[in-house]
C-alpha cells in the first residue's frame, strides 16, 4: 500500500528539527530511514532545493526554502508528484504560520511542535488520494518535476565519510547535478555585526570623499604632499576589506582582520595633520569595533545531534 509514513520539518542552517509528526512505528525500516533523517539533516546546506533518496522499501523527499527544509518519508510506490505537493502545502502553510525571525532565533528542538496537527491532517488527506482535493495542483507540480526533477541522492554518498564533497562539482538545474559546496558559514548576523558593517562602509566613504578631495587640491597646488592621497585611498581599501571579512569566510580571517585593523591606524597616523581628534578617535574606534565583530563572527561547527 502507497502512503507517506511521516514527515519533519528542518532548519537548513544547523539541521535543528522544528517540528515532526509523531510516529509509533518502532519497525527496522522505519528506524533506518530515521538514521538517513538525521544524516540528511546535517548535509541540507549542501544540497539542492529538492531532493529524493531512495532506501529500498521507502523514500525520504525534501524540499528547502528560506532556510527551512520539509522532509518527508513515504513508501517506494508513492507517486512523486503527490509526495512534493505535500511538501508543498507543508511549506506554504509553515511559512504562513511562522516568521523567520521565529525560525531562525530557534533555539529548542521541536518548538514549533503543534505544527504537527496540520501535518498529520494533511498526511490523511494525502494518503486517501480518492478525496484528495488538490487535483488542480497536480498538473502543475507534475510538468515543474518534469522541467527540473529532483536530484537523486544514493544511500552510498550519504554514508561516505566525506560526505558529499567527493561528487563532481557541476552547476544544478534540476538535470541530476549536485551544484559546488558553499564556502563554510559563518553563523548568523547579530545586530552589533550590522552597526560595525555600515560604520565601516561610512568610514570607507569618508576616506574615499578626502581622497578626490586631496586630488584636487594636489592639482591645484603643486606643493602638495601626494602621500595623502595614497593614505586616503589605503584607509578606504582597508575598511571596504574589513566589510568583506565579516561577511566572507577565508582563510588566516583573524590575522587579516588585525592587520586590516593595523593599515587603519597606520593610515590615521599619518593623516593626524589633516584630521582632528575626534576624526581620528572616530575611525580608529570603528576599525577595532569591526576587528572586534569579525573576530566574534566564527563559522559555524559541525551541526548537533538533535536525535531527529
Amino acid at each position: 500500500m502507497s502512503m507517506i509514513l511521516s514527515a519533519s520539518v528542518v532548519r537548513v542552517r544547523d539541521g535543528l528539527p522544528l517540528s515532526a509528526s509523531t510516529d509509533y512505528d518502532q519497525s527496522t525500516g522505519m528506524q533506518e530511514c530515521r538514521k538517513y533523517f538525521k544524516m540528511l539533516s546535517k548535509k541540507l546546506s549542501q544540497l539542492p532545493d529538492r531532493c529524493t533518496l531512495k532506501t529500498g522499501q521507502y523514500n525520504i523527499n525534501f524540499i528547502s526554502s528560506l532556510g527551512v527544509s520539509y522532509m518527508m518519508l513515504c513508501t517506494e510506490n508513492y507517486p512523486s508528484v503527490l509526495a512534493f505537493c505535500f511538501l508543498d502545502e507543508l511549506q506554504k502553510e509553515f511559512i504562513t504560520t511562522y516568521n523567520m525571525m521565529k525560525t531562525n532565533t530557534a533555539i529548542r528542538p521541536y518548538c514549533f511542535i503543534e505544527f504537527d496537527n496540520f501535518i498529520q491532517r494533511t498526511k490523511q488527506r494525502y494518503n486517501n488520494t480518492r478525496s484528495l482535493s488538490t487535483k488542480m495542483n497536480l498538473s502543475d507540480m507534475q510538468t515543474e518535476i518534469k522541467l527540473r526533477p529532483p536530484y537523486q541522492i544514493s544511500v552510498s554518498e550519504l554514508g561516505s565519510a566525506n560526505g558529499f564533497s567527493h561528487l563532481s562539482v557541476g552547476e544544478y538545474k534540476g538535470t541530476g547535478k549536485i551544484s559546488a559546496a558553499p564556502h563554510q558559514r559563518l553563523e548568523p548576523v547579530t545586530l552589533p555585526g550590522i552597526v560595525s558593517f555600515v560604520l565601516s562602509l561610512l568610514c570607507g566613504a569618508l576616506n574615499l570623499i578626502r581622497g578626490f578631495h586631496a586630488i584636487e587640491s594636489l592639482l591645484q597646488n603643486e606643493g602638495e604632499d601626494f602621500s595623502y592621497v595614497i593614505a586616503f585611498f589605503l584607509g578606504t581599501a582597508a575598511c571596504l576589506y574589513q566589510c568583506y571579512l565579516f561577511v566572507y569566510y577565508t582563510g588566516w580571517r583573524n590575522a587579516k582582520s588585525f592587520l586590516t585593523f593595523g593599515l587603519i591606524c597606520l593610515c590615521n597616523m599619518y593623516l593626524y595633520e589633516l584630521r582632528n581628534l575626534w576624526q581620528l578617535f572616530f575611525h580608529v574606534t570603528v576599525g577595532a569595533f569591526a576587528t572586534l565583530q569579525i573576530r566574534l563572527r566564527q563559522p559555524q561547527g559541525k551541526a548537533p545531534d538533535y536525535n531527529v
